[in-house]
């Protein structure tokens, strides 16, 4: 369904909004008997498949992991996971397209503003150019690990929007770098569940809910010190 920006029913109270970035935190410990149902985790996963990128070019895939064994290899070896892989409700790992495989000419890029978008050939052309420019000088993205990162980082807009999504519902959520990259590349690649070839595994998800609330408040620097204007 299409929902018209001005459409007043869609707005939230401010409040409420701020509410749910306060409730949310990095949850350490999660109640392993509550899960989290079908239809919120679609919510949630939903949330982060609406996310925006850049030139729409959707580098993100999201895998959510229900295999035991595997849940508790990736416990047992990623120490920023432990206990997270098989107490939270739902773990996801985020995959980013490797640059190569966005580049202007290739079949994803030309799926995305063919068959995606439906653009027609001086639009498509256009998008084309505008993106090679942008690649090669703009933002200098001419080495493999530069175009890697840059995709890398659309997938961390969808993974701050699921694990908002999730406050909003009270659902708890850990963002998760904490593993060894190699390591989980070649066994997840060996499971089949990562093309080498065409995604990394850049980061991993949590969600379920907390065993207990957090110790202490959520504590951020103060709003001065963060933003400043330009006038």
């Amino acid at each position: 369904m299409y929902y018209n920006p001005f459409y007043s029913e869609i707005f939230m109270n401010k409040q409420d909004i701020l509410n749910a970035y306060s409730f949310r935190h990095a949850c350490k410990v999660y109640d392993p008997s509550k899960k989290i149902s079908d239809e919120d985790l679609r919510f949630i996963l939903e949330t982060g498949r609406q996310s925006p990128t850049s030139f729409g070019l959707e580098p993100m895939q999201l895998v959510v992991v229900k295999n035991e064994e595997m849940l508790k290899f990736i416990g047992e070896n990623c120490w920023g996971v432990g206990t997270k892989a098989t107490d939270a409700s739902d773990l996801v790992l985020i995959l980013a397209r490797k640059g190569k495989t966005l580049q202007e000419g290739t079949a994803h890029f030309t799926k995305m503003f063919r068959e995606i978008k439906g653009v027609d050939d001086t639009i498509f052309n256009a998008y084309t150019n505008f993106f090679k420019q942008f690649r090669t000088s703009d933002f200098d993205l001419n080495t493999e690990r530069a175009f890697d990162d840059w995709a890398a980082r659309q997938t961390f807009i969808a993974l701050g929007n699921m694990m908002t999504s999730a406050a909003m519902i009270g659902i708890d959520s850990t963002a998760l770098e904490g593993f060894p990259m190699e390591k989980m590349s070649a066994y997840l690649a060996e499971k089949g569940v990562l093309n080498r070839e065409e995604f990394n595994l850049v980061a991993m998800a949590a969600f379920g809910y907390r065993l207990e609330d957090p110790k202490r408040p959520q504590t951020r620097r103060p709003f001065d010190e963060v933003v400043s204007f330009v006038r």
